[in-house]
């Protein structure tokens, strides 16, 4: 199983997490939604449970629900600038199709 997250995601998810004062790390989820099929769910990890897998890079935790690994195998979790906007960025190799709102994606 990849799952990569790069130093800058790392930097801005360690960043976030002291910011809030507490937290594992990161969890990253998938849900049924929009036009497509799925979108990404990003929250704070505050425990572990044994339905999910944690992913260790840069320092940081990454932590996915088992029922979800299918649809993020190969994922780059990466955090990008782009004029005034930042956001976490998502390159996931599983993506065959995505919605013209950008909202949702489709897996093959």
């Amino acid at each position: 199983m990849t799952i990569t997250v790069t130093e800058k995601a790392a930097r801005q998810i360690q960043k976030q997490l002291t910011k809030r004062g507490r937290g594992l790390g990161l969890k990253l989820a998938v849900k049924k939604s929009g036009c497509s099929g799925f979108s990404y769910v990003l929250d704070y990890a505050d425990e572990l449970t044994e339905q999910e897998a944690v992913f260790e890079m840069h320092g940081v935790k990454l932590v996915i629900p088992q029922a979800d690994l299918p649809v993020l195998q190969g994922l780059e979790l990466d955090y990008r600038r782009e004029g005034i906007n930042e956001a976490f960025q998502f390159s996931n190799p599983n993506v065959k199709a995505t919605c013209g709102c950008g909202e949702s994606f489709a897996v093959g």
